[in-house]
């Protein structure tokens, strides 16, 4: 097509040309094949529909409330000194592994090497991304405790891994608590095979909050240990654990060290989701895999971030077991939050599940009593529908407000 543009030269006519491969426009280009089963997210719909409706989303992992000042001190010095602005180490910028190793070798019972048992990824996500790839032939079976984080079957998938889904359920009528739900020992025990490459857990769990307790662990540890499966272990709520309950890492137990990689988030852990900087910790030759992913991705991760984590990880590590400790304060901080919102959620007539670690809730809506028209999207709710054996995900919104003096009815 033809534009007109005035200047110091007087009035041209300009060709504007398009892109062109075979005769066929890049607009109309077909994506790869790959990326089909990423191409609906649950998030983005219901984003969108919030948007839409004017309501309020709970539905997302950020806080909604500022990142401790040690941090942001950290960062504003890191960007300040130039020779942390060009680019770091690739397994992770040195203060930073150092200071996780430092940090993390208590809790394994073990003396991390930070040179080849840690390494920083973007994000958490990236973490898992990594993972899968630098592990999954296709072919492999991957076990997934249900329900889980979004990213785990369309990262699987897209490295040509078939998903075995295992569920978590009530161990009763009338549950109330997370710590009710737990997964079948049989199913689980059918799930896995000779094709059986590796088992993903989150504890945790995202969106149940359940923590998976020593026995529910020991099983897991039983069967990759017969199975020779890897266990990839998402523990980015690792300090989000309310009630006096144990957060237990799976690497500890016997055996599980060698054939585990641990998953971390200074987003979760710091209140910082905006910096997506992420770590892995495990044994030297399963890094290597995953690390090897991240070399053709990214590289290396920003220098900033990684400095002004390790100075937090730093800071944790002077004020370990205080009451000035952020691992401490963030949990008791958010416990009170949980209780309001579970108050808040029973009152509407809903029945919550109380979580023991996270931060989400869920609750179900099946007792209200005038529930409204779904509004879930056809599209979606099929693919639901075809992913989980004919349950569709039914969404009911309510017009009564969760907190009236900041939504208007």
């Amino acid at each position: 097509y033809q534009a007109r543009m005035s200047g110091r030269g007087g009035e041209r006519t300009l060709a504007v040309v398009a892109f062109f491969r075979g005769g066929v426009c890049f607009e109309g280009v077909q994506a790869a094949e790959r990326t089909a089963v990423s191409s609906k997210n649950v998030w983005v719909e219901f984003i969108s529909l919030a948007a839409q409706h004017k309501a309020v989303n709970l539905g997302q992992g950020f806080p909604d409330f500022p990142a401790p000042s040690f941090m942001k001190e950290a960062l504003s010095k890191a960007a300040l000194n130039d020779s942390l602005n060009q680019y770091t180490r690739s397994m992770g910028h040195p203060r930073f592994v150092k200071a996780v190793a430092e940090y993390f070798s208590p809790l394994y019972g073990r003396e991390l090497n930070p040179m080849t048992e840690v390494y920083a990824t973007v994000g958490a996500y990236g973490s898992i991304f990594c993972a899968i790839h630098g592990l999954v032939n296709p072919g492999d079976e991957v076990v997934i405790i249900d329900p889980s984080y979004d990213s785990y079957r369309p990262v699987l998938k897209m490295a040509g891994g078939i998903p075995k889904f295992v569920a978590l359920k009530p161990v009763s009528e009338g549950v109330t608590s997370s710590s009710d739900f737990t997964f079948d020992r049989k199913e689980l025990a059918a799930a896995f095979g000779p094709k059986t490459k590796a088992i993903i857990i989150n504890t945790p769990n995202n969106p149940l909050g359940k923590i998976f307790n020593r026995e529910e662990l020991e099983v897991i540890a039983d069967l990759c240990k017969k199975h020779d499966a890897i266990c990839i272990s998402d523990e980015v709520y690792e300090w989000l654990v309310y009630d006096g309950r144990e957060h237990i890492r799976i690497a500890t137990l016997p055996g599980m060290w060698e054939r585990t990689l641990t998953i971390s988030s200074a987003g979760k852990s710091f209140s910082v989701t905006g910096w997506k900087l992420g770590w892995t910790i495990g044994p030297a030759d399963l890094i290597k895999c995953a690390h090897d992913i991240l070399v053709q991705i990214t590289y290396t991760c920003p220098t900033p971030l990684q400095e002004a984590v390790a100075v937090g990880i730093e800071h944790e590590l002077a004020e370990r077991g205080s009451e000035k400790s952020y691992f401490k304060q963030l949990p008791a901080s958010l416990v009170k939050k949980r209780d309001f919102l579970v108050h808040l959620l029973s009152e509407l007539g809903m029945k919550p599940i109380v979580p023991e670690g996270g931060y989400f809730v869920v609750a179900d809506t099946s007792a209200l009593s005038k529930p409204q028209p779904q509004v879930l999207s056809q599209e979606y709710k099929s693919h639901v529908s075809e992913e989980y054996n004919g349950q569709t995900l039914d969404i009911r919104p309510t017009k009564t407000p969760l907190c009236p003096s900041v939504v208007e009815p």
